[in-house]
């Protein structure tokens, strides 16, 4: 178990590993986060000059005594989790418009530094602050829901109301929309942009600890599937006292998905009705409060969210992705851009006259980086078999690249008249797996397949389908980090197998597509016939002994296997599983199957409950008790039924434990798993 505990040591070997990276707009210089070396958990915020490479640190939270190991404010601590942060430390921080000036917060107290001269000074603050903001000299965080705004050492209330939360993304835009802020700067620092958010028509969910019942039990609202969502208003703030809600047709078009005021006088959102499959890009009178389209979106499945897009460009001229030939495209006004090889991923910004782009071609585990010239001439800046993506500011662009021939991520930055790199301290990993890639089935489902280390041909092995399966991600990916678990489970014995099936991004549009209106049935049908494949090309595959495992959608999914299909899957070990998604939140069950209302064979088909009576595997149910993302009643009620049912199950609940599986958490379980596998799998041999 020697692995099992360098892994936790080292944050899964991503300490010491630079993140949250700012490229400076005059491309002098780099700002991240990184700890002092692999065994080191708390982040430090550093500053790399590109000219010469050389780092400076600006700030460290034990030389400012706070190294955010304390409480947390509610809001922080669920922006961690939203944003799956769990090492202490400075977990984000920002920067004013020049990168001169940065501000972060930790365990509620407010820091700011001079990037230049790294003089770090602990602000007053109104109560324990949140996700601080910095324009021309001003700072604007929120403490207990109030938004406030600190000029010089003077701090006021901008906007407080009771029972409502200003300045702070809810729920649904943090978790599932990919907007995790609830206020924005105008350019000249002179008013701000601030979600008013009402939930108190939102049914609250407990997190209870029955490990310490003495303790207060935590109650949030949680928007579940079919039910109201929080009421999300967008109001402009103006330093001087002038207030006016920003308006559109909410009722048709409740979610606010973005907020952009990069650009003086001009202020846009998009915003997109509740099924995500029609919305508008508006731009914001700042005066009236009035807005007026410039782009409508629509989709008759959903709308997918590309970072980067819907844009306007500085002739006027809109930027989108539109689905074309099968693949996702760059359109400019409508008309595409991009060749029918390039499956758009991210447009990441411009380098001089041309822009950035992150997509892939033939082979989805790769990502490369692309420069779109003004004549729509079209060139990869990145090379060999890895996923890279860029930053960019003024001249100097910052590529960020890993494979797995190196088992490292590297972060290259080329200048005007340097290149050099931002030093990776983390450990490095003590396997190089190799994973042999196959496009399996009439569908091409990535897949892969890894053997121990040490495996000798002709042997065969029993098989542990590695799993996640739902939308939004790319398992088979070549990222280093992806694999290095994997190999473990092989050197434990196993042919590890890995599939990504319909509804999985980045292969094509009609594949990311697939699960529209149902979970269940593209997932496992896709599974067992690319299992299947595999084992007809892999003759050492010894598909008389399949276990898997998985956590959230894969938990689902391996609770689904066995329940559904013991005839392939003989042991699940099933984490964090959605068990009913008529129970799981509203932004992401609805973009997928609809309205419960409207939908409903397809919700009570992807349901797990009515299946328990036939389980007839061996079953290992684990959930932590503190996930308020897949709250625990879902594993609570697929145990109970299967209880009620007289089926025998395994259930392992964690008290403490959110989604995230932090602090050596997922480590101690891989070890239970590794147990229950071998004993439930060897039985089948028999």
């Amino acid at each position: 178990m020697d692995f099992l505990s360098l892994s936790a040591r080292t944050g899964r070997f991503t300490y010491g590993s630079p993140r949250a990276l700012t490229v400076s707009p005059d491309g002098s210089l780099v700002l991240f986060l990184r700890s002092t070396g692999p065994e080191d958990p708390i982040e430090r915020l550093w500053a790399m000059d590109v000219a010469t490479g050389t780092e400076r640190l600006l700030a460290d939270p034990a030389a400012i005594g706070a190294d955010g190991r304390g409480d947390l404010p509610p809001e922080e601590r669920a922006l961690r989790e939203r944003l799956r942060l769990w090492a202490p430390g400075i977990g984000s921080y920002s920067t004013d418009a020049d990168c001169s000036v940065a501000v972060f917060t930790l365990g509620g107290r407010l820091f700011t530094t001079d990037v230049a001269t790294a003089q770090t000074e602990e602000l007053p603050v109104a109560g324990p602050a949140f996700d601080p903001r910095v324009s021309a000299g001003r700072i604007a965080y929120v403490a207990a829901g109030r938004l406030h705004v600190l000029d010089g050492r003077h701090s006021r209330v901008l906007a407080s109301e009771p029972h409502v939360t200003w300045g702070v993304a809810e729920f649904a835009a943090a978790e599932e929309l990919g907007r995790h802020r609830g206020h924005w700067w105008s350019p000249d620092g002179s008013a701000l942009l601030a979600t008013r958010v009402d939930e108190r028509h939102i049914p609250g969910r407990h997190l209870a600890d029955p490990a310490h019942p003495e303790r207060s039990t935590p109650t949030a609202p949680y928007p579940q599937a079919g039910g109201p969502n929080a009421s999300v208003e967008l109001h402009l703030l103006g330093l001087d006292g002038f207030r006016t809600q920003i308006l559109w047709n909410a009722t048709r078009f409740p979610y606010l998905s973005d907020v952009d005021w990069s650009e003086p006088g001009r202020p846009m959102i998009t915003v997109l009705d509740r099924l995500q499959q029609n919305g508008l890009l508006l731009t914001v009178d700042p005066v009236t409060g009035a807005t007026s389209p410039l782009l409508e979106l629509s989709d008759p499945r959903w709308i997918e969210n590309v970072p980067g897009t819907p844009a306007i460009l500085p002739d006027g001229r809109v930027l989108t992705t539109v689905e074309s030939g099968g693949t996702r495209a760059l359109a400019l006004d409508g008309t595409v851009i991009t060749p029918p090889s390039l499956y758009v991923r991210k447009v990441a910004g411009w380098h001089g006259d041309d822009l950035l782009i992150e997509a892939g071609e033939s082979e989805p585990a790769e990502q490369h980086v692309y420069r779109l010239r003004t004549d729509r001439t079209l060139v990869r800046i990145t090379h060999g078999q890895a996923v890279h993506s860029v930053l960019c500011g003024g001249p100097t662009i910052l590529v960020t690249g890993g494979s797995l021939e190196t088992m490292r991520n590297s972060r290259i930055v080329y200048g005007e008249s340097a290149t050099t790199e931002v030093r990776d301290l983390s450990a490095a990993p003590p396997y190089r797996p190799r994973p042999i890639l196959e496009r399996v089935t009439r569908h091409g489902l990535p897949a892969s397949v890894l053997y121990p280390s040490e495996h000798v041909a002709g042997e065969k092995l029993p098989v542990l389908v590695d799993v996640y399966g739902g939308p939004g991600y790319q398992a088979i990916g070549l990222e280093p980090g992806r694999w290095i678990r994997k190999q473990w489970w092989a050197d434990q014995g196993f042919a590890v197998v890995t599939i990504d099936n319909r509804g999985t991004p980045n292969v094509s549009a009609d594949f990311d597509r697939a699960m529209f209106r149902r979970f269940s049935q593209v997932v496992l049908d896709d599974q067992v016939d690319g299992l299947l494949e595999l084992a007809v090309k892999h003759p050492d595959l010894d598909i008389s002994r399949v276990g898997v495992r998985g956590w959230s959608f894969g938990g689902y999914f391996a609770a689904l296997a066995v329940l559904r299909r013991p005839d392939i899957y003989h042991a699940a070990c099933a984490g964090a599983p959605p068990t009913d998604f008529r129970w799981y939140d509203t932004a992401y069950t609805e973009r997928y199957l609809g309205l419960p209302s409207e939908n409903p064979d397809g919700y009570e088909a992807d349901s797990l409950i009515s299946d328990a009576p036939g389980l007839r595997r061996p079953l290992l149910l684990i959930h932590g008790l503190a996930d308020d993302n897949v709250y625990p009643l879902h594993t609570l009620r697929l145990s109970d039924a299967l209880t009620r049912a007289g089926r025998p199950h395994s259930t392992l609940l964690l008290p403490g434990v959110s989604h995230m599986t932090p602090d050596g958490v997922a480590e101690n379980l891989m070890a239970v798993e590794l147990d229950f596998l071998r004993r439930n799998l060897e039985c089948e041999r028999s």
